[in-house]
């Protein structure tokens, strides 16, 4: 039995791990901004489920959390950071408190319960670490270049925390799912409040009133929660984990096309040696 940390549990994916990790008889500490939105998760296992409030932009109740998870049930063995939102701007239109906000909730979040988890991981020599990115950090879509840069900044954590961490026996793997069937492009999306007519045919079509994908995306949560603990009860987990038909169509198109210009730039990239 492991003791989960779950950020973001209300809907989405958040919400179908908590409820597959408690089925699966591990302890949970199930979080979000309104605790009253997770008690239904928990109500039917009171001796391995805690559900807390936790806005994870508030590092007071971030050290709260931790302690009291470390109370009940004397560590947190797997945290998955999970608490994050959608946002579509181009660039030029992004209102400058809505793109501070974004990196608070989806990166600094993330790395204020990290360092308020590892303490406690390195003295036991064990635990995980999972950082639900998006397949968005790797297709970079106009009109997502803020929310993209966020998950972006993620994995470029995860990648460095994963070598810093594995000689210790703590396993950090970032999560890169493509749609899956949750309210993320629904109440989880934001957008900039005054859209740029010069971008309509780029940016300006993905904002949410021209969006047709919600309620029709191919990826089910649940399903996504059984990889997620598979790769946490794995000898050997990855360090990126594509999830979804559609994200590892799209992860493989984007490395295809990086490879191809790599390639055709080549000469021009290994030219700027100092002669011998």
């Amino acid at each position: 039995m492991a003791t989960w940390l779950i950020t973001g549990c209300s809907t989405g994916l958040g919400r179908a791990l908590a409820q597959t990790v408690l089925a699966q008889g591990h302890n949970a500490v199930v979080t979000a901004r309104d605790v009253t939105a997770v008690q239904d998760i928990t109500a039917d296992f009171t001796d391995t489920a805690l559900a807390l409030p936790l806005d994870v932009t508030d590092k007071a109740q971030i050290r709260s959390a931790v302690q009291q998870a470390q109370e009940r049930f004397g560590g947190i063995d797997v945290l998955v950071n999970n608490a994050g939102y959608g946002y579509r701007s181009a660039v030029e239109e992004a209102d400058d408190g809505d793109i501070r906000q974004l990196f608070d909730t989806n990166f600094f979040g993330a790395v204020d319960l990290i360092k308020a988890v590892l303490p406690d991981m390195r003295a036991k020599r064990a635990g995980s670490i999972l950082n639900i990115s998006s397949i968005g950090a790797r297709i970079s879509p106009a009109g997502s270049g803020y929310y993209a840069a966020t998950k972006a900044a993620l994995e470029g954590l995860s990648g460095s925390l994963y070598k810093e961490l594995e000689p210790l026996g703590i396993h950090v793997t970032a999560i890169e799912p493509g749609a899956f069937r949750t309210d993320f492009a629904g109440r989880s999306l934001t957008q900039s409040s005054t859209p740029i007519p010069d971008y309509a045919e780029t940016a300006g079509k993905r904002r949410k009133e021209h969006d047709t994908v919600h309620g029709t995306q191919p990826g089910d949560p649940v399903k996504a929660a059984e990889a997620i603990i598979s790769v946490v009860e794995s000898p050997n987990p990855p360090s990126l984990l594509v999830l979804g038909e559609d994200a590892f169509g799209a992860f493989a198109a984007v490395a295809d096309h990086q490879r191809a210009e790599l390639d055709a730039w080549r000469e021009l990239s290994v030219s700027t040696g100092i002669d011998a």
